[in-house]
């Protein structure tokens, strides 16, 4: 049985946060990791290798949200997902960004910025967090790949918009106190 979560956030943009994840032999991913948890490790990933994997799974996933067809996504992703996803299923779990036209096309053009560097969990899977920053409205991403045949396959994606809007700081309750000042024309 797989396991799907749709999360429903109110962002600014309205854009409604889609997370979803495969079942490896009737487990969770949560309940692969090791009894003992081991540290991530850093990924033997060099920059550009990082990009592709980036941008050609939100790529993939934007294509298919335009053309409602998940064929494809479905294909790149790794075998153990694709036995528990099917195209139909993937549609349904996307349909919100869909319906709100939710355009990805821009993450070939502008470079992410990662807010976790590749790395390797404990279950042996590459996980990649970030963000591009783009206005109004900037796409946030959490991208898990499993290795299959010397490559990493999607195994789970991540997307939603945040504003980029500059916001005003939260004033505290208790009153600021003034700060003592120097006296014009005299130095220290």
């Amino acid at each position: 049985m797989s396991v799907y979560r749709l999360t429903r956030r109110a962002f600014t943009q309205g854009v409604v946060a889609v997370i979803f994840a495969a079942t490896l032999g009737g487990a969770t991913f949560a309940q692969q990791t090791p009894a003992t948890p081991a540290a991530p490790k850093p990924a033997n990933i060099d920059r550009n290798g990082t990009l592709i994997l980036i941008r050609t799974t939100l790529i993939a996933l934007d294509q298919a949200n335009k053309s409602g067809n998940y064929s494809v996504l479905r294909a790149l992703c790794a075998p153990d997902f694709q036995a528990n996803n099917s195209p139909e299923r993937l549609a349904e779990i996307f349909a919100r960004q869909r319906a709100q036209g939710l355009d990805l096309a821009g993450v070939v053009a502008i470079d992410p910025q990662l807010t976790l560097l590749p790395q390797i969990e404990p279950n042996g899977m590459l996980h990649i967090t970030g963000f591009f920053p783009s206005v109004p409205a900037q796409v946030y991403f959490e991208l898990l790949f499993a290795p299959f045949e010397g490559q990493w396959r999607p195994f789970g994606i991540s997307v939603d918009l945040r504003s980029a809007s500059p916001t005003a700081p939260v004033q505290s309750s208790a009153p600021s106190q003034p700060r003592p000042t120097q006296p014009t024309g005299q130095r220290r």
